[in-house]
């Protein structure tokens, strides 16, 4: 058995609090996350509106607040008039980004009634089309959601059956500007120039919304940090957040490297922090540019390229795209993801899991089947439920290992964060595929007496994995023999997993 892990809390030493927004997710018009995803009528479970109420329920369980709707790459070619009105009469449009025709059936009206129906929690998040489209569009698709009346467009809205504004407060100012692949891609002064417009009209309408810029699609573009300085430049004034997206998966058969995953994305939130905080410097300004991660998981991306490639996609409705399958050892790293953007919740803010249901989701269905939950649906619900309050600050003492993508990397990634009640859960992960992890916490100053639960995700198959088959082949476990004594936590880590203690 290796060497123990060991770090120390205390209540004086903290992050920040948890924004509830950190819980996010994300609806796109991609594949089946809409139709026969949350959208489904004439499906056994489905309501007056066509909702799967059996998604629905899972979604609940799932925790999510914020979703981020309609996209992702889908907006840059969206006309939000398609998606309102009767919806016989609603235009079918090409897709460019996922080349599949778009029925709009299921439109922003839908949405908002969708959100209402998960709970008060699950706030919208409303991308704009800064690709193909511009100022007007945005000024004119606000005007329709948000203003109460007396106007051609809130006229219009209550026309249709919806008197009540939809009350959208949080905006995306276009999706991932900075992409070649993206309909309509600019470069940084372009785009920073129309994000800048926008934000200032939108404002004219509401100055207190809320505004999200693009930042860069990952780490990795050869334009990072850049791109955000030029934007910045541009919009420091006018914005509140900047945008990160990143997606891991494991290359060339580097199963360390993946385990490590979540190393690359607290680098790439503390460069965006630097990055942010020296254009605040140059303009002499006060404020601080929040983060808001608002695309982020595991993705099985070369395989989706290997189907682009292929040319075999044609303009089909909803077709199978992004439906990954993950096993134990991709809910692992996702779990470490989570911990990253626990670890940075002084300015992430805001993140949305990409996405909900079927595309690269927690949440898998069949079209006029079941619904059910991947290995990554547990550590999220786990987070969401138990994530709120304090981040204490972590500093770990652990064993290492080597990897070929991020070198020398801990085998233990944690985080805790401390209720209003004065309960503290730690978030864990032991990195290591064959050994077992001993974990010491010293409980310095929290008044915490008794172990309330340990509980585990781990396999003694790291590729076992939840289908449409075996849907609870994978779940989390109680852990044995974890204790508290004399102010300090002892606890073991299986070998590969993720591990949620929560202390009374």
């Amino acid at each position: 058995m290796s060497r123990t892990a060991r770090f120390t809390l205390d209540p004086a030493f903290t992050i920040g609090e948890v924004n509830p927004r950190l819980f996010g997710s994300f609806v796109e018009h991609l594949g089946r996350c809409v139709y026969t995803g949350v959208f489904e009528p004439g499906h056994p479970t489905a309501d007056e509106a066509g909702l799967r109420t059996d998604v629905l329920d899972l979604v609940r369980e799932l925790g999510v607040t914020t979703i981020r709707y309609p996209g992702g790459n889908f907006v840059s070619g969206y006309k939000w008039e398609d998606s309102v009105g009767p919806v016989e009469d609603r235009p079918r449009r090409l897709d460019l980004a996922w080349r599949s025709t778009e029925t709009n059936r299921f439109g922003l009206s839908e949405y908002i009634a969708f959100l209402k129906k998960i709970g008060p929690q699950a706030e919208p998040m409303m991308a704009l089309n800064l690709g193909t489209r511009g100022v007007a569009e945005a000024l004119e698709l606000q005007e329709y959601a948000n203003h109460p009346a007396g106007t051609a467009l809130s006229d219009l809205r209550a026309a249709r059956g919806d008197k009540d504004p939809f009350g959208i407060n949080l905006w995306c100012l276009g999706n991932e500007m900075d992409g070649p692949w993206q309909t309509g891609h600019k470069t940084a002064q372009e785009y920073g120039r129309i994000a800048a417009e926008t934000a200032r009209a939108m404002r004219q309408i509401d100055p207190g919304i809320e505004l999200v810029a693009c930042g860069s699609s990952s780490q990795s573009m050869p334009t990072f940090a850049e791109w955000e300085a030029t934007v910045l430049a541009e919009t420091y004034d006018l914005v509140d957040y900047i945008s990160l997206h990143a997606y891991y998966q494991p290359e060339d058969g580097d199963v360390d490297s993946f385990l490590a995953s979540a190393v690359d994305m607290e680098s790439f939130i503390e460069n965006v922090v630097a990055t942010c905080d020296h254009v605040g410097a140059r303009l002499k300004s006060k404020k601080k540019i929040n983060l808001s991660f608002d695309e982020w998981n595991v993705w099985y991306i070369s395989e989706w390229h290997a189907i682009e490639n292929s040319g075999a996609r044609d303009w089909a409705e909803a077709p199978r795209l992004l439906e990954d399958n993950y096993s134990v050892t991709d809910a692992v790293v996702f779990g470490s993801l989570l911990i990253a953007l626990l670890r940075h919740a002084d300015r992430v803010t805001v993140a949305c899991l990409a996405q909900l249901v079927n595309v690269i989701a927690p949440i898998m269905t069949e079209p006029g089947g079941p619904a059910w939950r991947q290995t990554t649906f547990f550590p999220f619900a786990q987070a969401s439920r138990y994530g709120r309050g304090q981040v204490l600050d972590v500093r770990v003492d652990s064993p290492t290992y080597e990897t070929k993508k991020y070198g020398e990397a801990d085998l233990l990634h944690a985080t805790a964060v401390r209720a209003e009640d004065g309960s503290v859960t730690v978030f864990a992960v032991n990195r290591s595929r064959t050994e077992a992890l001993p974990l010491e916490v010293a409980l310095g100053g929290l008044d915490l007496t008794s172990v309330v639960e340990h509980c585990v995700l781990a396999d003694a198959d790291p590729d076992a994995r939840n289908t449409l088959d075996e849907p609870e082949r994978v779940a989390p476990h109680a852990a044995e023999g974890t204790a508290l004594r004399d102010g300090v936590l002892t606890a073991v880590l299986e070998p590969l997993s993720w591990n949620v203690i929560r202390l009374g």
